[in-house]
């Protein structure tokens, strides 16, 4: 373990001190006012429908939304005896699903009941995250031509990575929890059932304002852990893929060293963030959903 971390801090020691003599030796190039990085990040309203609009967060959301329906609904309708590689990968899938994140945190009754919505929630979300990781052509803000069309340029872009979609179903699960747990116990009953047991006299006056805020937090808890996660990951990938060497407006040759040292590490944030990232943070979310499920029937924490 020592060694690892003696590894990792040399690394991470050499990378800093390479970026500084690169600075020192090449110096700054012109000033950039082309590249801008939250631009990487900005919506651009394709189609007005009114109080609603068409971009590229819209467009990552329908997709995501697509192979989710496939997956529950077309490829399941169509399962064999003798299972394809289709069929294996959707029923590891369904196994994580059922025995991990539903029945792992729920009465199994409950769980019959609830393993739906859990199960689109975690592959919606699941989605979201992959193609998030697929360059599309959705960056309005930039062009390229190709036989002589304007289309618009290739970019990362994930929906989880803007707030307002880890939000809502954030508030989606919030309603969901909360409202089982007022309909199983009444609303008395469930404020009760917020208190952790064994908890009695004067103390509750502190305890019982907590635990209604510690509900409440929930919420936020949802919400910045798959944005921020997502987020990171896409800036990362943006600012070692290129977008260091723009900002630093190095010279030539100090832009195509940096770009080798930078391109690397781009890779391995992609592989780390395809590989892991994505089904973790979906796993995350659905799992502490089917959690705060669970515990809003039963009697007290």
């Amino acid at each position: 373990m020592t060694s690892t971390r003696k590894l990792l801090w040399a690394i991470t020691g050499f990378y800093v001190a390479g970026i500084v003599v690169l600075i020192i030796l090449f110096g700054f190039g012109h000033q950039n006012h082309s590249f801008q990085v939250q631009n990487e990040f900005k919506l651009d309203n394709w189609l007005h429908l009114g109080v609603f609009s068409i971009n590229r967060a819209v467009l990552y959301l329908i997709l995501a939304t697509i192979l989710t329906v496939v997956t529950m609904v077309w490829i399941a309708d169509r399962m064999h005896q003798r299972p394809n590689k289709v069929q294996t990968a959707v029923e590891a899938l369904f196994s994580l699903m059922r025995d991990n994140i539903t029945r792992g945190n729920m009465p199994d009754s409950m769980a019959a009941k609830w393993f739906p919505f859990l199960g689109a929630l975690f592959l919606f979300i699941w989605f979201n995250n992959l193609i998030g990781y697929l360059p599309l052509p959705t960056n309005s803000g930039q062009e390229v031509v190709i036989f002589g069309a304007h289309i618009p340029a290739f970019a990362l872009y994930a929906a989880t990575a803007n707030i307002s979609v880890p939000l809502i179903l954030a508030l989606v699960v919030f309603i969901a929890f909360n409202w089982v747990g007022i309909r199983a116990q009444g609303p008395i009953g469930y404020l009760k059932s917020l208190i952790p047991g064994g908890v009695t006299g004067p103390i509750l006056l502190l305890i019982f304002p907590l635990e209604v805020i510690s509900t409440f937090m929930r919420l936020l808890s949802l919400t910045i852990r798959l944005f921020a996660n997502i987020l990171a990951g896409h800036l990362l990938i943006l600012f070692m893929g290129g977008g260091l060497v723009v900002l630093l407006n190095l010279a030539v040759v100090g832009s195509v060293v940096l770009g080798l040292i930078t391109g690397v590490m781009a890779v391995a944030f992609f592989l780390f963030e395809v590989g892991l990232v994505a089904t973790l943070q979906a796993f995350i979310f659905a799992t502490l959903t089917a959690i705060y499920l669970g515990g809003a029937v039963s009697a007290e924490h």
